[in-house]
Order: C-alpha cells, then structure tokens, then sequence
C-alpha cells in the first residue's frame, strides 16, 4: 500500500510541476504583446500603459528597432514585452546624432549674411553723383529739373541744344555735357549762376 500511494503522490507531484510549468511559460508567452500605436502616442505614454512608469521605453525601442525613440507612427505595432529590460545604451546614440544635426543647421544661415550686407554696398555706388548747389539752382530754372523738358531746340534738364548733346539725350550725357560747357564757359557752376542771375540765362 506504502509503494502504491508514493507512486501516485509522485505522480500527483509530476502532474502538479508540468502544470506549473506550462502556467508559467504561458504566463511568459503572454507578456509579449503586439501593440498598435494610436495618435498622441509616445513611446513614454506606452510604457505608462503596460509598466506604470517609463522603464519600459528602451526596451521597447530595443525590440523593435527603433533607432529614434522620439519618432514612431501612428498605425506601426510594436512588441512589448513586460518582463524583459533593456539596457539603455542603444538609445544615446539617436539622441546625440539629432543634437548634432540640429547645432549644424546654423552654418547657412551665417553663410548668407555676407549676401545681405552687398545690398547697401550696390545702393552706395548707385546714388547719384553729388551736385553743387549752383548746379541745381540752374537746373530748376531752365527746366524745373526734368531731363526731359524741350523748348525749340533746347533739350533737357540743362537746355542744352541738339550739337551740344549730339544726339544722346541720355541724362548721364545731360550731366556730363553740362559740366563741360559750365567748366569751359564759367568756369564753375557758382560763376555759371551769377551770370544767369544778371542775364536771365547762361
């Protein structure tokens, strides 16, 4: 009776162990699970889901190759697996390469200031050559300063006639023919305004 009842206590003890046994590596096998990422999803609001806590987020990243643990996608599956932990070291690596992509991102636009800084350099040479006051005052006199003013064959801002300007009526002729005529005849343009002062004309 002692032999019967120790073998069926022993098979009753066999029974119980692979029983727990199986619980066990089902209990194992349900800890992995597929999860679909939904929106406003972060690796972190995941974690929180299945842990309680953020420990989860590495091995999570882990398991699924995610090399960036900041960028995953709304509709990806991930496996989670609760009973496993991962060590944190993979997840750096992402992080570093960001930060420096992002302290590199500065380098064009210093490159492009010195293009912004031509722009009053071309303003400076486009201004206007600079003009005695005689010069001007004789101007609005014979034209009201318009390069295009005509009185019988007198043309332009300075009213000068057709042989003078040789056909160019340009106003960077105008000007430089003036001069000529004012430096030849008067001398300056002051000298040029006090004759037209005491004449009428010049």
């Amino acid at each position: 009776m002692k032999s019967f009842k120790t073998l069926l206590l022993s098979a009753t003890l066999t029974t119980a162990a692979t029983a727990g046994l199986l619980f066990v590596g089902q209990s194992k096998a349900s800890a992995a699970t597929t999860y679909t990422v939904a929106t406003g999803d972060t690796l972190s609001t995941i974690a929180q889901k299945f842990a309680g806590n953020t420990d989860l987020v590495n091995q999570i990243a882990t398991t699924n190759n995610i090399q960036d643990i900041n960028m995953i996608f709304v509709g990806e599956q991930l496996t989670i697996d609760t009973d496993q932990t991962a060590a944190p070291v993979q997840t750096t690596t992402p992080v570093v390469v960001a930060q420096s992509a992002a302290v590199q991102t500065p380098a064009p636009v210093v490159q492009a200031q010195p293009t912004v800084q031509a722009a009053p350099v071309q303003q400076t040479v486009a201004v206007a050559p600079t003009t005695s006051s005689a010069k001007e005052w004789i101007a609005q006199k014979e034209s009201g300063g318009s390069y295009s003013a005509r009185n019988g064959q007198m043309i332009g801002r300075y009213q000068l006639t057709a042989s003078y300007l040789n056909g160019d009526y340009s106003a960077a002729n105008q000007d430089r023919v003036a001069d000529q005529y004012v430096t030849s005849r008067y001398g300056s343009w002051d000298a040029a305004k006090s004759f037209w002062l005491s004449n009428g004309w010049y």
